[in-house]
């Protein structure tokens, strides 16, 4: 696109040097699926000389091309591409944000293992880019409902009903993957309470997060006895056998501390997270909630 970005020190890394530059309308055609990078060279081509499009292998999570065309900008789907055209002007507007469906992920598990639970999580986000975990729930057996559903600028959303379940195992792959990606660590934790065997594949990324979310979910899992198998694109778990307490290492893991609070809740005896205090950088009173919820 033209721009001028340089590594101070050489290596490819931070700290960066940017000098303004005029930008060049580009056709990217990325590799992987990511929002995060989509979305920057969209945000890019706002101000870029022409057209700039993205083309994906499939999908991924679309908030910030809903955002830009609800202030203004002219931005497009088709197929796996996404296309903006360079803005003349952009518009305020009111913004209402959903509840997080990747927050909410955490409870619909809960709710779906302790017996005898009953939740309603309230105004979540159900951006059909986003929310594969449901369709996931449904396909091990969850009892999940949708209500009072609504689109609050643009974003589509509902309160989800959920109930306990007696859940069996199921295959997890292909354009689904990205809609449910963050995800993934607390539906592995489910398969383990499941009947049968639960596939997890194409889901590479997950050793680029902000650990390596498969060696993580198959180490600790199997610290409380679970029938994990680590392969170079998921997982394979046998679900059926009870889990135990155990001393998990969450390498400091938001959304491994917190699944494993939930597994926690279904394991026989105690079960201790180090670093616990992580789940502060997307959910500060989660702890709190779970508990309350627990009474």
């Amino acid at each position: 696109m033209g721009a001028d970005i340089r590594s101070l020190e050489g290596n490819g890394c931070a700290p960066l040097a940017i000098t303004g530059k005029k930008l060049y309308g580009i056709h990217y055609t990325s590799k992987v699926a990511s929002a995060q990078v989509k979305s920057a060279i969209l945000l890019a081509g706002l101000y870029a000389d022409g057209e700039t499009k993205v083309t994906e292998p499939y999908v991924s999570r679309n908030h910030s091309e809903i955002m830009l065309k609800y202030f203004g900008a002219d931005v497009s789907t088709e197929g796996t591409t996404a296309t903006i055209r360079p803005a003349k002007e952009l518009y305020g507007n009111r913004i209402v944000v959903p509840g997080d469906i990747s927050s909410a992920a955490f409870f619909i598990a809960a709710g779906l293992l302790v017996p005898g639970s009953e939740l309603l999580l309230k105004h979540v986000g159900i951006n059909p880019t986003r929310d594969g975990i449901l369709s996931v729930c449904r396909d091990m057996g969850g009892d999940i409902t949708l209500l009072n559903k609504n689109t609050d600028s643009g974003e589509p959303t509902a309160d989800i009903l959920v109930k306990f379940s007696t859940l069996h195992g199921t295959e997890i792959g292909g354009s689904i993957i990205p809609t449910l990606i963050d995800e993934l660590p607390v539906i592995a934790a489910m398969a383990c309470f499941a009947e049968g065997e639960t596939v997890i594949r194409d889901a590479g990324e997950l050793k680029v997060k902000e650990s390596n979310r498969i060696e993580v979910m198959v180490r600790n899992l199997s610290a409380m006895g679970a029938d994990v198998t680590e392969t170079e694109d998921g997982m394979i778990i046998r679900g059926g056998r009870p889990l135990h307490g155990a001393v998990i290492d969450s390498k400091l893991d938001h959304r491994i501390a917190m699944t494993f609070a939930v597994a926690g809740l279904c394991a026989e005896g105690e079960t201790e997270i180090k670093g616990a205090e992580c789940v502060n950088i997307s959910y500060p009173g989660f702890y709190q909630d779970l508990e309350r919820l627990g009474r």
